[in-house]
C-alpha cells in the first residue's frame, strides 16, 4: 500500500556517490581481496511498538565482467503487517471506520485510530559500472518494484569524473521513475466526505525526476569528505488514498464527520548533503548532515554520527546516533472545522507534521577472512510531535493528537566473495 511504501531505490543516486566516501583506506576489504562474485545479503526487521512491522530480506550480487567493469543486481522482499494511523484524531468516544476492503474496525475512545493492513513488495534492480575513460566512470541502473496497489519502474545514470590526480571526484546523475497507483476500491475524490465519496478503479500515475550533483575530496591520508546537492520533482497522484481528516465541531471539538485527504499534484524537493570520514590510527569516524526543503513547506535537518571502534581479530563495534527534525507541510491539519470553508489541500498524515526523531544503536561486525564479513546491528528509534497543539478545540485538548512512535530496528548482514 502506498501509505507504507519503502523507497530504497529513490536514493540510488546519492548512495552511489556515498559509496566513494565509504571506501576509505582500510575499509574496502571486499575490493582488495579479489574474487569473481561479491555477494551482500541482509535481513532487516523494523518493528514499531503496537503498529507496523516490516521484515525485509535482500541480496545484492556484483561480478567483474571486464577490466574495472562490473555488473550488479539486487533483490528485495518486503513483508509488511500491523496497523497504521488512518489520519483521524483521537476523541472522547469510540470511532468506527470502514476499511477499503469493506471491513469495519473501531478505535476506542481516547486512542489514535489505527487501520490494520498486510502487504508484500518485491523490488529488483540492476547496475552497470563501466569505465568510459581513464578518469571517467559511468553507472547505469534500472529498477522495478511492485506491491498490491503500487508499481514503480525507474532508470538512472551517473557519471563520476576523477580530477586533481584522482584526489577529487565530480559526480552528476539523473534518474526517472514512472509509478502507477491503483488503490484498493479506487482512488477517492480528495476532501469529499467519506460517507459519500466516489471512487474510480482506474490506475493513476506519478512521475519523478531526480538530479544529483556532487564532489568527493580526498583531503589527506586520513580524511575524506563529500558534498552533494540533489533536486527531485514529482508530479501526478501524490495523495495517500487511505488517509482521512477528522471534521470537528468548532465549539466542542467533537468529531462529526470525516473527509479524505488531498495533497498537491506536484512536489519539488531540494537537499544539501555533507559527509566526512576521518580515520584515526585504528578507528574511523563518520559524520554527516543533510538539509532538505520543498515547496510543500517541509524543511528538515538530519545529523548522523558513527564511530567504528576496531577490536582484535578482525572485529569492530560501531555506535550510531541520528537526529532528525522537520517542519510541517503548509496544508497539514490535525482536523478541519465543520462548516468552515474547505482549504484547497489538507492532510492529517503525521509524517507531514512537525516531528522529531532520535535513533540510537550499536553495530557489531566481524571479518573471519579477507573474503567474508558478518555484522549485526540493533537500534531504537523514538519519534515525537506536538501532542497538544495550541489550536486544539474543546475535547481535543484532553487528547494526545500526536502520540510518540517507538520502534526497534534489527539487521543481520553477511558479505562474501566467491
Amino acid at each position: 500500500m502506498q501509505l507504507k511504501r519503502h523507497q530504497p531505490i529513490r536514493g540510488a543516486l546519492a548512495a552511489a556517490t556515498c559509496a566513494l566516501v565509504s571506501a576509505a583506506p582500510g575499509m574496502a576489504w571486499a575490493v582488495e581481496a579479489g574474487g569473481d562474485w561479491n555477494v551482500d545479503s541482509a535481513l532487516l526487521v523494523y518493528s514499531e511498538i503496537d503498529r507496523v512491522t516490516v521484515v525485509e530480506p535482500l541480496v545484492n550480487m556484483k561480478k567483474q565482467i571486464g577490466e574495472d567493469e562490473y555488473l550488479s543486481g539486487k533483490l528485495v522482499l518486503d513483508a509488511m503487517t500491523g496497523a497504521s494511523p488512518n489520519g483521524a484524531t483521537a476523541t472522547n468516544r469510540p470511532q468506527t471506520f470502514t476499511s477499503p476492503s469493506g471491513n469495519l474496525y473501531t478505535a476506542p475512545a481516547g486512542e489514535t485510530p489505527l487501520r490494520d493492513f498486510r502487504d508484500q513488495r518485491v523490488a529488483v534492480s540492476g547496475e552497470w559500472d563501466k569505465p568510459l575513460d581513464r578518469m571517467l566512470r559511468g553507472l547505469f541502473g534500472a529498477s522495478l518494484s511492485g506491491e498490491t496497489d503500487y508499481t514503480s519502474v525507474g532508470a538512472s545514470a551517473q557519471l563520476n569524473w576523477d580530477v586533481n590526480d584522482r584526489l577529487t571526484t565530480l559526480s552528476a546523475g539523473l534518474a526517472y521513475y514512472a509509478d502507477t497507483v491503483n488503490p484498493e476500491s479506487g482512488a477517492p475524490v480528495g476532501l469529499a466526505t467519506v460517507a459519500t465519496a466516489t471512487t474510480g478503479g482506474n490506475a493513476l500515475s506519478k512521475d519523478t525526476a531526480d538530479l544529483l550533483l556532487g564532489v568527493t575530496q580526498v583531503v589527506n591520508r586520513r580524511t575524506l569528505t563529500q558534498l552533494n546537492y540533489s533536486h527531485s520533482a514529482a508530479s501526478g497522484y501524490l495523495t495517500d488514498p487511505y488517509k482521512i481528516v477528522s471534521i470537528v465541531d468548532g465549539t466542542t471539538g467533537e468529531t462529526v464527520d470525516y473527509r479524505y485527504e488531498k495533497r498537491p499534484d506536484s512536489r519539488a524537493r531540494d537537499a544539501v548533503f555533507w559527509k566526512l570520514v576521518y580515520r584515526l590510527p585504528e578507528d574511523v569516524i563518520h559524520l554527516s548532515y543533510r538539509y532538505l526543503w520543498d515547496d510543500w513547506g517541509v524543511a528538515s535537518h538530519t545529523a548522523d554520527i558513527k564511530y567504528r571502534y576496531e577490536l582484535d581479530g578482525g572485529a569492530y563495534v560501531q555506535p550510531h546516533l541520528r537526529y532528525y527534525a522537520q517542519t510541517a507541510a503548509d496544508f497539514y491539519r490535525h482536523s478541519l472545522i465543520n462548516g468552515a470553508a474547505l482549504p484547497e489541500h489538507a492532510s492529517a498524515d503525521y509524517r507531514l507534521g512537525d516531528l522529531t526523531t532520535i535513533t540510537a544503536g550499536l553495530k557489531y561486525g566481524w571479518s573471519p577472512t579477507k573474503r567474508a564479513n558478518w555484522s549485526a546491528r540493533v537500534e531504537y528509534m523514538l519519534q515525537s510531535g506536538e501532542s497538544h497543539p495550541s489550536d486544539a478545540i474543546g475535547v481535543q485538548k484532553d487528547q494526545n493528537l500526536f502520540p510518540d512512535v517507538a520502534a526497534w530496528i534489527l539487521q543481520v548482514s553477511y558479505s562474501a566473495q566467491f
